[in-house]
């Protein structure tokens, strides 16, 4: 076989040598140990919550070495590729800042970085391997491949495209120049060289090292619509784009000996490789599945946008999955960025982990709590624009009553953790607003009505708006001693049958009248963001009530 003849044959359009793209793609100049790392998804549909994580581990891997990470779109399986979805990913994940060093959309001197615009570049290498005899056009049918992988389903053997059952391997030229000149369509694979009982030693960076078996398979590289599937087109950009790792889902790791067969063949140095396994989910049996994009609607990165968590709440979140020890670190560092963390690849777990939506909320709860009241403001107004047109109308045209009311119990060495998310803010403070309050309020039963008559009628009598908190608080216990109350809660448990209760039942009393709750953030806080009229209003009707 004449196999420059016959690379000639199926690729005359080629007039480039791999010599021209070697020249034009050179050697990244970067500090000894910077890894250049990737994020390379199809534009098929939504940004799975998975794929965010994915991203956000090339990225620390890349910034932890002061390397590069780079955006690249594989659109070449056109069947699936659904429309805007470049733009979605790229949106999508600017909205959680994350950004590229260069890429699809961000430019650089190594793309194009959307595969569909690297066709010639293929073929190129793809016809240096025929040239090679590493690779062959088939001429087999779909129904030719059924019919094959029904005998071997049959005489229960490996199915697949090799041996005795690649019967296009061994084509003439005179019989492969026919079948151009017929019209038939042909696809390129690749020339498997091993067999059955070979093995192949992975050495994984999250998963260790590994004995698999090599492929035994004479792969489809060249598709017969002229674009080549993954395994090819990503061994010559990782190659070309001077990758040093590629992190991807765990779900490639059986087609690892495939592509390392590829960057053999052509006489690449192949990257490094870290398999991540699926972020999972408990079903309803308590087993473990993966996080889906049809059952789970957090697995759509929408989910976390349109309930407004904040974008720093999820990022930490996806650390406390990257690495275990994130959520120590963090508790040591609440405001430290996330890119200051040892990160790891071989302390990533290599069976997955869990979503779990109330950890997630906790850690929400805890990243807002470190917030100051003007960033809660700016997030919340931001998110309530897009999502909640009542919840908008009320920061704007409250903003500083808004800013008193998430300043409650904020600067302080314990911050309370009272929003997880945007999308409760409105609900959890809105006591704080009149028209939610109508003085239907519900007392703990232990409370007798004429106590807390008592208190309502009296409270006005102690409130002054000018006082400090300890100045306030001491009047309270002024009026539980003139009510028959203990001053102090000790002195009532020494005694709890010469009082009717203590100061902090009192307080009580006052919290239910005036918000409808029995735990709210700091009283003194609240009646002052509120002012003496509108409690005297709010007392009046809950004695109205009562009447």
């Amino acid at each position: 076989m004449d196999y420059n003849k016959l690379a000639d044959l199926l690729f005359p359009e080629v007039d480039k040598t791999p010599d021209y793209w070697e020249n034009k793609y050179k050697d990244r100049k970067l500090p000894q140990g910077a890894e250049v790392t990737r994020y390379a998804p199809s534009p098929t549909g939504f940004v799975h919550f998975g794929a965010l994580f994915a991203t956000l581990v090339n990225k620390l891997t890349a910034k932890k070495t002061n390397g590069v990470v780079f955006l690249r779109i594989e659109d070449t399986d056109k069947k699936r590729e659904v429309d805007g979805g470049v733009s979605g990913i790229v949106n999508t994940l600017k909205s959680f800042d994350i950004d590229f060093d260069e890429g699809a959309t961000f430019g650089g001197e190594y793309g194009p970085y959307i595969q569909s615009e690297r066709e010639e570049i293929y073929k190129t290498y793809a016809k240096e391997l025929v040239r090679q005899g590493k690779a062959y056009p088939c001429f087999c049918s779909e129904q030719d491949l059924n019919e094959m992988r029904e005998t071997q389903e049959k005489n229960k053997e490996n199915s697949g495209y090799y041996g005795k059952y690649a019967k296009c391997r061994n084509l003439t030229f005179e019989e492969v120049e026919q079948k151009i000149k017929n019209g038939e369509k042909f696809a390129l694979r690749f020339k498997c060289p091993y067999g059955e009982n070979d093995k192949v030693e992975i050495n994984d960076l999250i998963r260790g090292t590994r004995i698999i078996p090599q492929n035994i398979n004479d792969v489809v590289i060249v598709k017969s619509n002229g674009l080549p599937p993954y395994n090819l087109a990503h061994v010559i950009d990782d190659h070309l784009m001077k990758t040093t790792v590629v992190i991807r889902g765990d779900e490639w790791f059986p087609s690892l000996s495939e592509h390392l067969q590829l960057f053999e063949a052509f006489g690449f140095t192949p990257p490094k490789y870290a398999h991540i396994s699926p972020i999972q989910k408990l079903d309803e049996n308590g087993n473990r599945r993966k996080l889906s994009k049809r059952k789970d609607p957090e697995a759509n990165m929408d989910f976390f946008a349109e309930n407004g968590y904040p974008i720093g709440a999820v990022k930490d979140y996806l650390m406390t999955l990257i690495n275990s020890d994130f959520e120590d670190w963090r508790a040591n560092n609440p405001t430290a960025s996330i890119y200051d963390f040892d990160f790891s690849l071989n302390k990533m777990s290599a069976s997955g982990s869990l979503f779990d939506i109330v950890k997630l909320t906790d850690i929400s709860k805890n990243y807002i709590s470190h917030l100051t009241n003007t960033e809660v403001y700016a997030l919340a107004l931001e998110w309530a624009e897009k999502y909640d047109q009542k919840l908008f109308e009320s920061l704007n045209n409250n903003k500083e009553y808004w800013h008193g009311i998430l300043n409650i119990d904020r600067d302080q060495p314990k911050p309370r953790k009272d929003i997880s998310h945007f999308k409760e803010i409105y609900n959890i403070y809105e006591y704080m607003f009149d028209e939610n309050f109508d003085g239907n309020v519900v007392f703990p039963e232990k409370f007798q009505k004429e106590d807390i008559k008592k208190v309502l009628t009296q409270y006005l009598n102690y409130y002054d708006e000018n006082d400090d908190q300890q100045t306030w608080f001491n009047k309270i216990k002024d009026l539980s001693e003139q009510i028959g109350y203990a001053r102090e809660v000790k002195m009532f448990k020494q005694n709890p049958e010469s009082y009717r209760g203590h100061c902090g039942d009192v307080s009580t009393i006052i919290r239910v009248a005036v918000t409808g709750r029995e735990q709210t953030p700091n009283l003194y806080d609240i009646l002052k963001l509120l002012g003496k009229t509108r409690l005297q209003n709010r007392f009046s009707k809950v004695l109205e009530k009562m009447s």
